[in-house]
């Protein structure tokens, strides 16, 4: 349970912070972060966790990471199921914080609500196809990075330096594709608040994610497994 508590509260936190500071803190003109300051706001999220709950439930704050350890040989399938609720719910009660946070201006418009989409609700305006294929290969390159900096082999106590800046990059890339997932609690909990075309676009967003994962974690095993 106390993994299950930590799991929620570092969903919590990635897309209050992450999400958070592409609703409330972006879009203003010429004091706005822009896409450089969600960026490092979703990095700093998972950096920050790391150190935070890292001892205690391995800090995965995304159903694609904690899949992608189980396929690399690091995760226990009977851990999923919960590990994926617990940070499914964690992500809504962060967009619940960062809605009612918002809803307090004046005129307030929920607008996309940092939720992730493609087609005319891509942030460039790219396809399915596009956003389909930044999922799985940013999400591939994401768990390549943590299963790299969580192996035995790894230096010790950098873990959270790299997975962080990690999720910055991908960010980087591909927030003009899909406004970054990578992650599908945190794709679910703002598709929940928009309802409409996110829930339709949903869909991709697990699927993409948890393909990548996959495919990153079977790749690991084969090249760098863990001894048992």
């Amino acid at each position: 349970m106390k993994k299950l508590v930590a799991e929620f509260i570092g969903t919590l936190w990635l897309v209050l912070g992450g999400c958070g500071s592409a609703v409330l803190a972006a879009a203003y003109p010429e004091l706005g972060i822009g896409f450089v300051g969600v960026a490092i706001a979703f990095g700093l999220t998972v950096l920050t966790m790391v150190y935070a709950i890292g001892h205690i439930s391995g800090c995965h704050l995304n159903p694609a990471v904690s899949i992608g350890l189980w396929a690399g040989g690091r995760f226990e399938l009977k851990d999923l199921g919960p590990y994926i609720v617990a940070q499914v719910l964690g992500g809504i009660a962060g967009a619940g914080i960062l809605y009612l946070i918002a809803s307090g201006k004046a005129g307030f418009d929920m607008g996309g609500f940092a939720a992730n989409g493609y087609g005319e609700h891509s942030p460039g305006g790219y396809g399915m196809l596009a956003a389909l294929v930044s999922e799985v290969v940013m999400t591939f390159m994401f768990l390549l990075i943590i299963l790299g900096a969580t192996h035995s082999k790894a230096p010790a106590g950098f873990a959270g330096l790299a997975i962080g800046l990690g999720l910055t990059l991908i960010h980087l890339i591909s927030i003009p594709v899909t406004n970054t997932s990578v992650n599908p609690a945190r794709s679910t909990s703002q598709a929940l608040f928009v309802g409409d075309w996110a829930l339709d676009q949903l869909w991709l967003f697990w699927l993409a994610p948890i393909a990548g994962a996959i495919l990153a974690g079977l790749v690991y095993k084969y090249m760098s497994p863990e001894k048992e």
